[in-house]
């Protein structure tokens, strides 16, 4: 089970997109990596081919490293936690948040 799954809202913690806050779009669990939305946007340049006679630029997520980003707990105060895991009644795996006294997350 990953600790940062597609769709979470995470904030950033280190580099040069500190503090910024994103949705993450994709996570590699090969590479340890995450796209988040809005960061690490780059342009690729396109050669003009058959369906794009112009060419043109195309805006691709770079992937971040996810010791990078921290799980958001509550979205108001942008609030930080890091993430465990605990098996429940039924047997399932399922995330907790430590900063807030192991609550279980969605």
């Amino acid at each position: 089970m990953a600790r940062i799954k597609k769709d979470d809202v995470v904030k950033i913690i280190s580099g040069s997109k500190k503090g910024t806050t994103g949705k993450v779009v994709a996570v590699n669990s090969k590479n340890n990596t995450v796209l988040v939305e809005g960061v690490g946007i780059r342009h690729r340049h396109i050669k003009p081919n058959q369906f794009n006679p112009t060419g043109g630029k195309k805006d691709v997520h770079q992937p971040l490293d996810a010791s990078k980003v921290a799980l958001v707990v509550d979205e108001k105060t942008a609030k930080t936690s890091r993430i465990g895991y605990v098996k429940n009644a039924d047997g399932n795996k399922v995330r907790l948040a430590r900063q807030l006294k192991d609550k279980e997350i969605k």
